[in-house]
């Protein structure tokens, strides 16, 4: 194996820069898809003269995703189903042909609840607390209790005070500034969120908004961007 700056890519040997399997063994295929934007990155900056631990700046967009008044471009519907259960070939039958597939996937109904269970892992939530009149309508509506309006305090006491108990610490709570009605905050357990938008849907003065996240991965050459920039637009 040769031996390779996990920062520039470069083997020991100047100029020659290594990626993927070959820098650190067997690993994930968009790791090597990183590793060579990273490497052409080093290249470039080597080509030109440059400093190899000169490295562009990753960039970041959240876009709403607010298509009318209660429609969004994503699945907002929430859906407490639990996981379906996989099915499996009979054991004796799998002992008569050892090459027979186990599972046997799911039936047209379980796939159409699976996919409604699909968390929006890239849709994210955005508060606007000018916006915010302290109705409480996106803390009645949320299904999994993870909202809360309260007065500011120590992060162990406002664990305690939340809807729900926020017991996860590893998880860092979302607290936003103070409320225009109150002085109070909006505190979000992000462990439990599911992303669902009900918030924001329910919410009279679109204080609560789902955004789309958007990485800007930086390329070879200067990047399109000159600092992280964040926006929201919504269209009603």
């Amino acid at each position: 194996m040769p031996v390779v700056d996990k920062t520039t890519f470069q083997t020991t040997r100047e100029g020659v820069f290594v990626g993927g399997d070959a820098a650190w063994g067997p690993e994930n295929i968009i790791w090597a898809v990183e590793h060579g934007h990273q490497a052409a990155i080093s290249i470039d900056n080597y080509c030109q003269g440059q400093s190899l631990l000169d490295r562009p700046a990753y960039g970041m967009n959240l876009v709403s995703q607010k298509m009318g008044l209660h429609s969004w471009s994503y699945g907002s519907q929430y859906d407490p189903s639990e996981r379906s259960q996989m099915n499996h070939v009979d054991l004796v039958e799998r002992f008569k042909a050892l090459e027979v597939e186990v599972e046997l996937g799911f039936n047209a109904e379980q796939t159409a609840v699976e996919v409604e269970r699909c968390l929006n892992c890239d849709i994210q939530t955005h508060f606007a607390a000018p916006l915010c009149i302290e109705c409480d309508a996106c803390v009645d509506v949320c299904p999994v209790y993870c909202l809360t309006i309260t007065d500011n305090g120590s992060e162990e006491d406002l664990r305690d005070r939340l809807t729900a108990p926020a017991e996860n610490t590893d998880q860092d709570l979302y607290i936003s500034e103070e409320l225009p009605q109150t002085a109070r905050i909006m505190v979000k357990d992000e462990d439990l969120c599911v992303h669902c938008g009900l918030c924001a849907e329910r919410c009279p003065t679109a204080a609560w908004d789902m955004v789309k996240f958007d990485l800007l991965t930086p390329y070879a050459g200067k990047p399109t961007w000159t600092k992280t920039v964040e926006t929201v637009s919504t269209t009603s």
